[in-house]
């Protein structure tokens, strides 16, 4: 293990420790990261000393609070590069962030006719808020078509670009398979009709930087967990022109400008999206773990992780046995795969045993792994606190789940 990833994995405390009697390899960061002590160390001294409601304060310590939740938003609208503050609407998380568009900007711009186009690799969240726009509203949901080898089709992508066509909701990264889409080429062309492009970027800004404004994304989501941040916290980009247009998504607190029995006005962005009291240490929570990542070489980090990944392809091809759900030529690192002979569920228990965490299952993607006719697979999904120890740990445990299983 290199010096480098020793004292980045010093730093998540939760690494630190057996399960079931051997050290924890941890392989389901898709899922949700480890948090470093930093990020745990800011959330303790805000409740320790800083615990408050936000906005109209008349006192210090909310004062301080607002400072603090109104500065992690400018964090993040730097870290995805965004042109305003304003552009960026605290969410519980990706999912939210998209059932939110789907919500408000939905009804104002789809109508009968209308297509709504999302990869055929979508997690449900991607999924299943269009679908039911569509069912509203008259509109046709369509599927771009996904190769064998995992990656998006994308002459049939230029195909299915017709002018009824309004939105393209697309993942940056696969949860399922890895794969990495060329999303400033699918948001270009769904902007040469005119349509609006959102981006899932869930499993994208844990492993490089973001920039919104020159992928042009007209909304971008992700989640805190999944970048080393607490859970319940994420974010929505909008441009701004977008997000004026967009009515609320719930009402309450906070979001008003203004309230009587006869009327009621909204609040200015990014405001009249956040109704109720926020995920204020979530907020400050986000924001160090931001930080963390800005004082790392990203670029040394994914060149790690590029090295797991080819330890992966190495151990595969040598073990046998294994087959692998999805081969795309740029892929994050997702290893996403069958024990021949047998089921992952029993595969993920195994390797439980032996303190290796993996995720089983559909994944929420039932979609592409109808297509490649499996109930599900096990995912082992990397990040840069990885080692290739640990790489090895889970093929000989994959070797001692055959013993057991086939």
């Amino acid at each position: 293990m290199s010096d480098l990833i020793a004292t980045i994995r010093a730093q998540f405390p939760a690494l630190n420790q057996q399960v079931n009697g051997k050290p924890l390899v941890y392989l389901d960061n898709g899922a949700t990261t480890q948090k470093p002590q930093c990020v745990i160390d800011a959330l303790v001294r805000y409740y320790q000393n800083d615990n408050s409601n936000v906005h109209r304060g008349a006192h210090t310590l909310s004062d301080r609070a607002t400072e603090q939740f109104e500065n992690a938003r400018k964090t993040v609208q730097k870290f995805l590069n965004a042109e305003k503050a304003e552009e960026i609407i605290w969410t519980r998380g990706t999912t939210e962030a998209i059932n939110l568009v789907a919500a408000t900007w939905g009804p104002q711009n789809i109508s009968a006719g209308d297509v709504i186009l999302v990869s055929g690799m979508e997690h449900h969240a991607n999924i299943v808020p269009w679908q039911q726009l569509c069912e509203k509203t008259g509109a046709t949901l369509k599927a771009i078509p996904v190769k064998d080898n995992g990656e998006l089709d994308m002459a049939a992508y230029a195909e299915l670009l017709t002018p009824a066509v309004k939105l393209v909701a697309c993942v940056h990264v696969s949860n399922a398979l890895g794969t990495i889409n060329p999303v400033a080429d699918i948001i270009r062309m769904a902007h040469d009709i005119d349509a609006k492009a959102l981006i899932d970027g869930a499993q994208s800004v844990a492993h490089w930087d973001i920039d919104v404004q020159a992928l042009d994304a007209d909304f971008f989501a992700f989640s805190g967990h999944k970048l080393f941040a607490p859970t319940g916290i994420g974010a929505l980009y909008g441009k701004k022109a977008l997000l004026d247009a967009m009515p609320p998504y719930q009402t309450g607190g906070e979001m008003i400008e203004h309230v009587s029995f006869a009327k009621t006005t909204f609040n200015t962005l990014p405001y009249k999206f956040e109704a109720g009291t926020p995920h204020i240490s979530g907020a400050i929570g986000l924001a160090a773990a931001i930080d963390f990542l800005n004082g790392l070489d990203r670029a040394a980090l994914a060149a790690h992780e590029d090295a797991l990944m080819t330890r992966v392809a190495e151990l595969t091809e040598k073990n046998g046995g294994i087959r692998t759900i999805g081969n795309a030529a740029h892929k994050a690192s997702v290893f996403s795969f069958l024990l021949e002979g047998a089921h992952p569920a029993d595969v993920g228990t195994l390797l439980d045993q032996q303190g290796i965490a993996v995720r089983t299952g559909h994944h929420c993607a039932m979609p592409i792994m109808d297509q490649y006719k499996v109930p599900g697979t096990i995912r082992a999904s990397f990040t840069f606190y990885n080692t290739l120890e640990e790489v090895d740990a889970l093929f000989k445990g994959l070797e001692k789940a055959k013993m057991l299983l086939l």
